[in-house]
């Protein structure tokens, strides 16, 4: 897939001392180039914006973002992390937001990549709860993806195009998009790459 903005493109990504956790840190920067495409779809005035009066606004979603990854990183991973009260931007918009978000992942990917598999698969305290360490990254990343999908809802809401991360959507496509839509697709066999 090609997105029209990368903010991590792919030669910023370290080598994992691992190879068997590269995967990891190809799919942190990839999920948060995936939130950077969300994000970017928003207007300014977007920024207040909730569909119900129970349900977060954007600006919450984008700032709980921030603080919930670097609890999750800092707290339980062990990563280290600038302190809780210097994550956010001196303004919670949608440029700012952005930014912050990036210059918080790019040392995360470093940290990450110099991590043993020892480190990866030590039990730490999660919510008071022995976790792996790598259960705890993976439950992160599935956290941005709920929070990102929210968005996507409060887009469509909005009557914005929904932007493409994992496939074609309703407001882009490609030639060759190939959505599974049918049996006939889902029944497809996968061949080798070379």
């Amino acid at each position: 897939m090609r997105y029209p903005h990368v903010a991590i493109v792919p030669s910023e990504v370290p080598r994992a001392a691992n190879p068997v956790f590269q995967h990891l840190l190809d799919t942190y920067a990839s999920e948060t180039n995936k939130v950077v495409a969300v994000w970017r779809c928003f207007a300014p005035e977007d920024m207040v914006y909730h569909p119900h009066e129970k349900s977060s606004t954007v600006r919450d979603i984008l700032k709980h973002q921030l603080l919930s990854e670097r609890r999750f990183f800092g707290e339980f991973v062990g990563t280290p992390e600038p302190p809780a009260a210097q994550v956010l931007p001196p303004t919670l918009e949608l440029a700012p937001c952005i930014q912050r978000l990036v210059d918080l992942a790019r040392p995360r990917l470093h940290f990450f990549s110099g991590q043993t598999a020892k480190w990866w698969m030590e039990e730490v305290s999660f919510f008071g709860e022995p976790r792996e360490r790598i259960w705890i990254f993976w439950r992160r990343v599935l956290h941005t993806c709920h929070h990102r999908t929210q968005l996507t809802v409060y887009l469509r809401l909005l009557n914005k195009p929904v932007p493409s991360v994992y496939g074609p959507t309703s407001d882009e496509t490609w030639e060759g998009a190939d959505p599974t839509t049918s049996a006939e697709a889902a029944g497809r066999k996968g061949t080798p790459v070379a």
